[in-house]
């Protein structure tokens, strides 16, 4: 099979025009989609949602289906365990559920481990390839999904929503942990490092590099809650001066 889609290629890079071009994409797409949210009735909102969040799962079922039955699939690879490729498959639950729960957990792993992969990709393969295609709507789309779910839903995590976040990612390593000792993978990067550069390329050798993600986690965590508290800061004040230049206008 002579597909673009398919046929290897080494044509993304660091920085490159790709990588950039990519990021720009779904920051237009993003701020579209949530410019139309905002104005859309609440079942309108909910639908765009949904639909962002099943294209995002699409995008991990067919990776997937591709690397099955067109191959090389490796198990100790391609099974959908690592963390974006698992929350590219249950983001869809959440979309129709919208369950505050799940919110608080999914706004952390997203915006702290997922944003880490748009900035530095773990990606040789450019644009048609699929698993560019895959990986960009899946990392990039996750972010968008979890800004639009919390710029259109008015969702906002709470302090104790960083603890619970902090919790279940925990139980989730100890299950990767498990299974890269039964089948001898590498999912999460539990076992080394990625081959690509990555922000774990400054935090020391394994197993030091998991120590410190760990010391880190928590910090990161409250960093991002403090931006969402810094946001609602600066709306607010906006509506004042809004409402302070009305009441003026109305004397």
């Amino acid at each position: 099979m002579d597909s673009k889609i398919l046929l290897p290629n080494n044509d993304f890079s660091l920085l490159g025009g790709q990588h950039i071009g990519a990021i720009l994409f779904f920051i237009i797409i993003g701020y579209l989609l949530i410019r139309w949210g905002k104005r859309s009735s609440p079942e309108q909102q909910h639908r765009i949602g949904v639909v962002i969040a099943f294209v995002i799962s699409i995008s991990v079922l067919s990776y997937t289906a591709i690397k099955v039955f067109v191959g090389p699939f490796d198990i100790q690879k391609d099974l959908p365990l690592h963390l974006c490729n698992f929350l590219g498959l249950t983001i869809p639950i959440f979309a129709v559920l919208r369950k505050y729960w799940m919110y608080e957990i999914l706004v952390f792993w997203v915006l702290a481990g997922t944003a880490q992969g748009v900035l530095t990709p773990d990606l040789d393969e450019g644009f048609p390839h699929y698993r560019f295609l895959k990986y960009w709507l899946e990392h990039a789309g996750l972010v968008l999904f979890m800004i639009y779910a919390s710029a259109v839903y008015r969702m906002r995590p709470t302090l104790k929503s960083i603890f619970k976040a902090f919790g279940a990612i925990q139980i989730y390593l100890v299950f990767i942990v498990g299974v890269n000792a039964l089948i001898g993978s590498n999912y999460l990067f539990l076992m080394r490092k990625p081959e690509h550069t990555s922000l774990l390329d400054v935090l020391g050798d394994w197993p030091f590099y998991i120590l410190v993600e760990e010391l880190l986690i928590l910090p990161f965590f409250f960093l991002i809650f403090g931006l969402f508290k810094l946001s609602d800061y600066f709306s607010r004040s906006q509506y004042s001066r809004q409402e302070s230049g009305i009441n003026r206008s109305a004397i």
